[in-house]
């Protein structure tokens, strides 16, 4: 069978994209090496925070808005919760990069928000215990998306749909015809044709794309879920979820859900880079100690015995931003990733983004994604937009 596209990676953003595929009436194959979902990548670990005031980028906000309403979408469409709303804290230095890039995304684009100080965010959320001087921006609107629920609602959606989608499948290499006139994939199970291909294979983008060698780095990043003293200081109705920014690094951290435990990470954790097949996927005892510390000194009613350790991967891009892209050769080939640790959230919109690259090489896809273009790497140029004064 010929199909219109095959998708290769069937994680957050490949399940998303299989779906909004499927849906336009295309033939869609999704391959996927291991299962579906699995815990090899990026995107295990129950709950991922979704956030409004982006700091990284105010140009990823009408992206962010558009995700809200297309996982609202999956959720009917799957009759199961999958975002829940804690409300966010951004908070760090006040002339730090996460406090001001929260604040200014937020003015720029009309957010519901306060600007609050430690002091004030302890007082009104006893699991935290911020210094003084940290300034944070509150935005209600934040919360988790149940990753590996999500990764399954829209594989099932994708295959109410049509799609064909087959785990446990490795892609060996694929072809494409000179001329945007269709491909060829090589896996270890058999060979098949399409029109178009989108390639979502996270930690191991660069391995299937050459011209993506030192653009995605694999990273390897370890999650903490720690059993709170005091439990319902950390219930996703009095915890925000955080990204805070202090002197041991930059942190993240989510309520209590199905894990007994109170769920961070450390960005970057150990700075341990490489090939994902080489990626330590073990976690130690030096791990645990560099996140108990943390939790200890900013949370500690959450600090109590550890319930799970697990590892992940990061794949970073030189700035930290993503790659959404046709290939630079090939128009009927798109690429997508790495997202550098905060992509996640986007899966829903980033689904419906490939959709439309990989529906019509000529069209522009409905959403601004020139910020994350690839020739802005060979360029040297960065991503990041500037917030205006």
């Amino acid at each position: 069978m010929v199909f219109d596209v095959i998708v290769v990676g069937v994680g957050g953003m490949g399940s998303a994209a299989c779906w909004h595929l499927a849906r336009r009436g295309q033939r869609v194959l999704g391959l996927e090496r291991f299962d579906i979902p699995h815990a090899m990548g990026s995107s295990h670990g129950v709950t991922r925070i979704i956030r409004l005031p982006y700091y990284e980028d105010p140009a990823y906000v009408p992206l962010l808005r558009r995700a809200y309403t297309l996982w609202r979408e999956l959720e009917a469409a799957s009759g199961e919760t999958l975002l829940v709303i804690t409300g966010s804290i951004d908070a760090g230095p006040e002339d730090g990069a996460i406090f001001n890039g929260a604040l200014g995304s937020a003015r720029l684009h009309g957010l519901p928000h306060e600007a609050l100080t430690g002091v004030e965010v302890n007082g009104r959320f006893p699991g935290y215990r911020l210094p003084a001087r940290t300034r944070a921006v509150f935005q209600p609107e934040g919360g988790f998306v149940l990753s590996e629920r999500a990764i399954v609602a829209h594989a099932n959606a994708a295959m109410s749909a049509g799609a064909a989608l087959r785990a446990r499948e490795r892609v060996l290499g694929w072809e494409a015809r000179p001329g945007g006139e269709g491909v060829v994939v090589l896996t270890d199970r058999g060979r098949y044709e399409a029109a178009r291909l989108v390639l979502t294979a996270g930690a191991w983008m660069a391995d299937l794309v050459p011209a993506l060698e030192g653009l995605a780095v694999p990273e390897r990043q370890v999650l903490a879920w720690l059993r709170p003293h005091r439990p319902e200081f950390f219930a996703p109705d009095r915890f925000p979820v955080f990204n805070l920014e202090v002197e041991e690094g930059r942190y993240y951290g989510l309520p209590v859900w199905e894990v007994p435990g109170f769920k961070f990470g450390r960005y970057h954790h150990r700075g341990e880079h490489g090939p994902a097949e080489a990626v330590r996927r073990e976690v130690d005892a030096e791990d645990e100690d560099l996140l108990r510390r943390f939790a200890a000194r900013y949370f500690p009613d959450g600090a109590g015995a550890t319930m799970a350790l697990r590892a992940c991967m990061f794949t970073n891009t030189p700035d930290e931003h993503f790659i959404l892209d046709r290939h630079p050769e090939f128009p009927q080939v798109v690429l997508a990733s790495p997202c550098s640790g905060h992509g996640y959230k986007f899966c829903s919109v980033l689904g419906e983004v490939l959709a439309d690259l990989a529906s019509d090489q000529q069209a522009a896809p409905r959403h601004d994604i020139g910020f994350l273009g690839l020739e802005r790497l060979a360029s040297g140029r960065p991503a990041r937009a500037t917030l205006p004064a």
